[in-house]
C-alpha cells in the first residue's frame, strides 16, 4: 500500500494540494493507525492530515474519490459460450490454451484482469502521463504489457482455421474490445489524476520565460495569466520569508534570560536560551520607467512588490517617462493590473528623461532612503542623449542599503545608441537583465534573502 499512497500524494500535488515530505510521513503513520477497512475513516484521517484549507479539502475529496474508485477498473467479462461443447476455448488454436490473458478473458475473471491491468500499468508507467496526446500511446503500451498482441495472433489464427472456433473467436474478440475500452478508461483516469493541470503548468512555464518587451506587446489572455502567475510567485516568496522573522544566533548564550528561567528550578539552568537576531523587513523604493518599451515590465514589478505585503515593511513606488511622480496613491486606489494605465494618463507620452526623473526624486523624495532601504530601478537607461545625472544616482547609492537596476534589454545593448546603462552600472550594487517573470522572481528573492542574517 505504500506505493499506492505515494502515487496518491503525487495526484494530490498535481491537483495543487501541497504535500510536504513531513506531511507524507505523518500520513503513512496515520494509515498505520486507522487501517484501510473503514473507507470513510481512512479518507477522513488522510484529509485531516494533508488538507490545510477549505479549498484543499474539496480538491482532496475529488482526488480521493477518483484515485480509490476501483469500480472503474472492473473489466467486462466475455459473453458466456452458447450451447454445449468442450468449453470456452473449444476450436481455438493450441496457443490459446497457453495464454493466461486469453483464459482470464474467456472465463470472465474480472478481478484477475483488474489486478493484471494494475501490474501492467505500473510496468508501462501510465501514472507518468502528462499530456492528453499521450493517452493513445499509453493505452496501447498498457495493452501490450497485458499481452494483447498474443490475443490478436490467436484471433488471426482462429479466423484462418474457421469452423467451430469461430464462436469462441467472437467471444474472445468481444472480450478484447471490452479490455481495450477499459484500458482507455484507465489511462483517462490516470490523466485526470496526474495531468489535469499539466497543460496549464506548461503554459505558465512558457509565460514565465516570455519576453516582457516583445514586439506587438502581450496578448490579453496571456497578460491575465501572467498577472495571476506573478501574484502566485509573490505569495510563494511571502510564505517562505514571512516566517523567518527571528534567527538563532548560534553559539551565543543569552546569560540574562537563561538565569531568569533558572530561578524556577532553584538556580539550576535547565533551559538554555541563546541570543537571537531579529530579521528586519525590507524597505523598498521602486523607481520605474513606464515608457512604452518597458511599461509591461514595470507593471509586473509593481504587481510583484505590492503582493509582498507580509514581507515588505515599506514600499514607496515612483514612475516616470519625462517627469517623476509617486504612484503609491494610484496603487492604493486602483488594482495593480490597471494602475499603470492611470499612471500613463498622468505622465505618459512624454519623452523619456532619466536625468530629469532623478532630479525630481532628489528634490522631493530623497528622505525616503536610508541604510535599511533597497532601491530598485527598472528601465532601459535610454536617456535620449540628455544629462543622465550620474551624481544623483551616486548619492542614492551612498544613502541606501543597495541599489539594484533591472534592465529589460540584454547587456550587449547597454552601451549602444542613447543607452547609458554602462555608466549607471558603476553606481549599482547589482545590475541585471530582467526581461521575464522567471528572472524577476529570482532577483526579488535575492533581495529578500539579503535581509536574512547568515
Amino acid at each position: 500500500m505504500q506505493a499506492a499512497l505515494e502515487d496518491f500524494f503525487r495526484a494530490l500535488r498535481a491537483a495543487d494540494v501541497r504535500v510536504s515530505p513531513a506531511e507524507a510521513i505523518d500520513a503513512h503513520r496515520t494509515v498505520e493507525v486507522v487501517g484501510f477497512a473503514d473507507r470513510e475513516l481512512f479518507r477522513d484521517a488522510l484529509c485531516a492530515t494533508l488538507a490545510k484549507s477549505g479549498e484543499e479539502v474539496a480538491r482532496f475529496e475529488a482526488v480521493f474519490d477518483t484515485f480509490f474508485d476501483r469500480r472503474s477498473d472492473a473489466v467486462t467479462p466475455a459473453p458466456p459460450p452458447g450451447g454445449t461443447g468442450g468449453g470456452p476455448m473449444e476450436g481455438l488454436p493450441p496457443e490459446a490454451r497457453e495464454s493466461e490473458l486469453a483464459r482470464m478473458l474467456l472465463a470472465g475473471d474480472g478481478a484477475a484482469l483488474a489486478q493484471t491491468m494494475e501490474a501492467a500499468a505500473e510496468r508501462a508507467e501510465v501514472s507518468r502521463i502528462r499530456l492528453s496526446t499521450q493517452r493513445a500511446r499509453l493505452t496501447r503500451r498498457l495493452l501490450e504489457e497485458m499481452g494483447v498482441s498474443e490475443i490478436e495472433r490467436i484471433l488471426a489464427a482462429a479466423r484462418r482455421l474457421g469452423g467451430p472456433g469461430e464462436a469462441a473467436a467472437d467471444r474472445l474478440e468481444a472480450a478484447r474490445k471490452a479490455l481495450a475500452a477499459q484500458a482507455s478508461a484507465y489511462v483517462e483516469r490516470q490523466h485526470e489524476l496526474y495531468a489535469a493541470g499539466s497543460g496549464k503548468m506548461l503554459r505558465e512555464e512558457m509565460l514565465a520565460r516570455k519576453a516582457l518587451n516583445a514586439e506587438g506587446g502581450i496578448d490579453p489572455v496571456d497578460l491575465a495569466m501572467m498577472q495571476a502567475l506573478v501574484k502566485r510567485m509573490a505569495k510563494r516568496l511571502a510564505d517562505r520569508y514571512s516566517r523567518r522573522r527571528n534567527v538563532a544566533w548560534t553559539g551565543h548564550l543569552d546569560v540574562r534570560r537563561t538565569l531568569r528561567k533558572s530561578m524556577g528550578y532553584g538556580g539550576m539552568p535547565f533551559d538554555i536560551v541563546f541570543k537571537t537576531k531579529k530579521v528586519d523587513k525590507p524597505s523598498i523604493v521602486a523607481i520605474c520607467d513606464v515608457s512604452k518599451s518597458v511599461a509591461a515590465a514595470a507593471q509586473f514589478l509593481l504587481t510583484f512588490l505590492y503582493s509582498l505585503n507580509e514581507v515588505v515593511d515599506r514600499l514607496d513606488a515612483f514612475a516616470f517617462s519625462g517627469r517623476l511622480i509617486s504612484v503609491n496613491k494610484v496603487l492604493d486606489d486602483h488594482p495593480v493590473e490597471t494602475a499603470i494605465l492611470e499612471v500613463l494618463k498622468q505622465i505618459g507620452f512624454q519623452q523619456t528623461d532619466y536625468g530629469k526623473a532623478l532630479e525630481d526624486f532628489a528634490d522631493q523624495h530623497m528622505d525616503r532612503i536610508d541604510r535599511h532601504t533597497t532601491v530598485i530601478l527598472l528601465g532601459d537607461a535610454r536617456t535620449n542623449y540628455a544629462n543622465p545625472r550620474l551624481d544623483i544616482l551616486a548619492t542614492i547609492q551612498q544613502r541606501s542599503r543597495a541599489v539594484i537596476w533591472l534592465n529589460p534589454e540584454p547587456d550587449s545593448y547597454w552601451s549602444q545608441g542613447d543607452s547609458v546603462m554602462n555608466r549607471y552600472e558603476r553606481f549599482c550594487h547589482v545590475a541585471k537583465t530582467c526581461n521575464t517573470l522567471e528572472q524577476l522572481e529570482r532577483i526579488i528573492e535575492d533581495v529578500l534573502r539579503t535581509y536574512i542574517p547568515h
